[in-house]
């Protein structure tokens, strides 16, 4: 693909079951969204960025807030998430789409930037790259990006109700039919289960506000590394929400999901 249009594609909804209204919850001053896009669009290969989000009245304010902010936005079903990924990379005409969730605002650009270059230095080889099966880094610098005609197959194809709401499972579970690449971390390590960046709880919230205030900088998106360093300077800060490391939703469907394995998740 000689020409191509990269879109990412974040999906957001203010009905939080365990968090509700957590995508506008403050951090440094800002709106966890705001943070989170602020963070993505350090990436040099994050291209076009459209928050998707449902078209039920409580998502109103989420969508009114992005479009003040100059954001694109999408909306569409609320739990057919794979339709709605699939029509808000085509609201921008793009061909290839990157899939970050909105519960990622310590995501690294960095990481973005190696997962994005690696697929498009591969599209001979790969329909789908992502950083998550098997995931090695630190939860919450979830990545997964896949040609637009790909994504079409899955939503023509994917019947499941997880296939719908989680938007990617059909890949992942189904080699035979996609080409299938993964990107581990380069340091060796397995950081998935043990440290969780990503936000689902109160704990969460307390854990990545308390990083934003300690690291913080307009002039200088930190690092995954600079987390890491924080942390080990000040362990207390990752005892905030360490009883919920490894809870992710591969828990609800350990017996339907064939490439997920019950040690890559656990229950709350």
């Amino acid at each position: 693909m000689s020409n191509f249009k990269i879109a990412t594609v974040v999906q957001a909804r203010m009905s939080s079951t365990r968090l509700p209204f957590k995508v506008m919850m403050s951090l440094a001053g800002k709106p966890l969204i705001y943070r989170q896009i602020e963070r993505i669009n350090s990436s040099i290969l994050s291209g076009t960025l459209v928050v998707a989000t449902s078209n039920e009245k409580s998502d109103d304010d989420l969508a009114n807030y992005c479009v003040s902010e100059g954001i694109n936005v999408y909306r569409g079903s609320l739990n057919d998430l794979l339709d709605r990924h699939y029509n808000a990379a085509k609201s921008v005409d793009a061909n290839i789409v990157i899939k970050i969730p909105s519960d990622c605002p310590l995501i690294d650009p960095n990481v973005i930037n190696k997962v994005v270059k690696y697929y498009l230095n591969n599209q001979d080889k790969f329909d789908f790259v992502s950083n998550l099966h098997p995931a090695t880094y630190p939860d919450g610098n979830d990545v997964e990006i896949m040609s637009v005609s790909a994504l079409e197959t899955a939503v023509n194809f994917a019947q499941k109700d997880y296939e719908r709401e989680h938007t990617t499972p059909f890949f992942w579970e189904n080699p035979e039919r996609f080409r299938i690449g993964n990107i581990e971390w380069e340091t060796g390590f397995n950081y998935s289960m043990s440290h969780r960046w990503t936000i689902d709880y109160e704990e969460d919230y307390l854990f990545i506000k308390r990083v934003y205030d300690e690291l913080y900088n307009p002039n200088y998106p930190f690092t995954l590394y600079d987390i890491l360093n924080l942390l080990d300077r000040k362990p207390e800060i990752k005892l905030i929400n360490k009883k919920f490391a490894g809870v992710n939703w591969y828990r609800n469907h350990l017996g339907e999901l064939k490439t997920i394995s019950k040690n890559q998740t656990k229950a709350v």
